[in-house]
């Protein structure tokens, strides 16, 4: 082997430089996107294409440009004409918290092999803890990503809920779970990998609001009784993903304390509103579920990707995994609250703790307020420039960021407003400049918007508009 390039690899010196040249670019970055310099918010490529490029590049491309192409080559989520998918723009700090975790490469598993975050992790979990309303028996930790808290919170509540042993015995009986059929795809997954198959997801249909129509709970609950599903938990959406739209989360705790069911709140998009003194109604009742979702990457401006996982009775995130791994852990009397890989999925995780204490100690929690604030503030703006407008129809009033919207035309009908509204969607992506997503509701094909970047305006959303009915214009003539 090559000792010099290894000598090269590891070289302070080389680091120092291109680390410094890098900050100078993304920070010109940030200038450029922040600052509407930049025009486009996405160069669409097709995927063989680029697949193309970077094996090209693999081969033949200058090593120097890595970072440039890289920066080139995706989607700017700093750019205030990103409206698409649920996900922040990092704000710098925390960015900065990630390369320490990077490079220190601290893996978590047990306490000396991440002091200093495993200690943060508990200082900041117990912070959202109260936010949430929860006592001092509270505890929670953070996770990789939304779907893997879900999963992790349901495992815990079978754990709590059904009696005999699952873990180590299987399953001896049929067991469910109830959710709002709009809930996110990574529920049914979670369920589904518990091995509670189809039968096991009892899905509750939308009300009129594109919420849980929790008057059809006893119903669904009764109908799962008689075929022999042992129901022992539901979930609660805060909101759900396509339409932005929150449960009632008063009325599912009831219903949960009524039937000793286990009550879990997705809140990953829309829990972050427990820090919005003006937007806190939205999760009234979140403080009676067993155990909460939030991810820090969507409505807490961190980084790809952090999710806290919170639990009403702490002890309860000790019972979900009972595998020995004697080499690593030493048994305990007390609570072992440091060795994270007794309670999370994750036998290594990053020190993900880092970027959330960074913002709380640098800004204070006014910073989720704001954020969380403004962007409620413009997802009502914006469906009211929607409403304003005749050639537009709004899906449902917005009770977040999230905005569900079509172009409409009194001459189409629903299957060619459909494909008009997808091919506008397209055609968006294809030009740009601003990047939206899409979803259907109820055989409907509506564009969707969520507002994730603070310094968006309403002057943005109403150039939006007029772009879409430029484009409507061309496709229809």
């Amino acid at each position: 082997m090559d000792k010099s390039l290894l000598k090269i690899a590891y070289s302070p010196e080389g680091f120092r430089k291109r680390g410094h040249e890098l900050v100078d670019q993304l920070a010109d970055h940030l200038d450029a996107t922040l600052n509407g310099k930049s025009k486009k918010v996405i160069n669409w490529n097709l995927p063989e294409d680029e697949y193309a490029f970077w094996n090209g590049f693999l081969e033949n491309g200058e090593s120097s440009q890595l970072f440039t192409e890289i920066v080139k080559r995706t989607t700017h989520v700093h750019n205030p004409k990103y409206i698409g998918h649920q996900v922040s723009p990092a704000a710098p700090l925390a960015s900065l918290g990630g390369l320490i975790s990077s490079l220190l490469n601290n893996g978590m598993a047990v306490y000396e092999m991440g002091m200093a975050p495993s200690a943060i992790e508990r200082v900041i979990t117990e912070f959202i803890c109260s936010k949430i309303g929860y006592d001092e028996q509270s505890r929670g930790f953070l996770t990789s990503g939304g779907t893997l808290a879900n999963l992790t919170a349901l495992l815990t509540a079978r754990k709590v809920k059904v009696e005999h042993d699952i873990w180590n015995d299987g399953h001896q009986e049929s067991l469910g779970i109830m959710v709002y059929e709009e809930a996110h795809y990574c529920v049914d997954r979670a369920a589904r990998i518990m091995g509670l198959g189809d039968k096991g997801v009892i899905k509750i249909p939308a009300s009129s609001s594109y919420n849980m129509d929790v008057s059809q709970l006893e119903e669904h609950y009764q109908k799962a009784q008689k075929e022999g599903i042992h129901v022992f938990a539901i979930v609660g959406s805060a909101p759900s993903t396509a339409t932005g739209m929150y449960d009632d989360l008063l009325a599912i705790a009831d219903f949960s304390m009524k039937h000793n069911l286990w009550f879990h709140i997705d809140g990953a998009h829309g829990g972050a509103s427990i820090f919005s003194p003006k937007y806190k109604h939205t999760v009234k009742g979140i403080d009676r579920a067993d155990s909460v979702v939030i991810d820090g990457h969507k409505m807490m401006m961190m980084p790809i990707i952090t999710t806290a996982l919170l639990y009403k009775n702490g002890n309860h995130s000790h019972s979900t995994f009972s595998q020995k791994a004697d080499y690593l852990l030493q048994q305990s009397e007390d609570e072992d609250w440091y060795n994270y890989a007794k309670r999370t999925f994750e036998c290594t995780k990053t020190m993900m703790s880092i970027q959330w204490f960074t913002l709380l100690k640098t800004y204070g929690e006014g910073i989720f307020n704001e954020y969380v604030t403004t962007l409620y503030d413009l997802g009502h703006q914006f469906g009211e420039l929607i409403l304003a407008n005749p050639q537009f129809e709004l899906a449902i009033k917005p009770m977040s960021n999230i905005v569900c919207f079509r172009y409409i035309d009194d001459i189409l009908n629903n299957i060619e407003l459909n494909e008009l509204n997808a091919t506008i969607r397209q055609q968006l992506l294809e030009e740009g400049e601003y990047y939206i997503v899409q979803t259907k509701v109820n055989g409907v094909h509506y564009l969707r918007t969520t507002i994730m970047n603070p310094f968006t305006t309403s002057e943005h959303l109403e150039q939006l508009l007029e772009i879409i009915k430029g484009i409507a214009l061309t496709l229809k003539s």
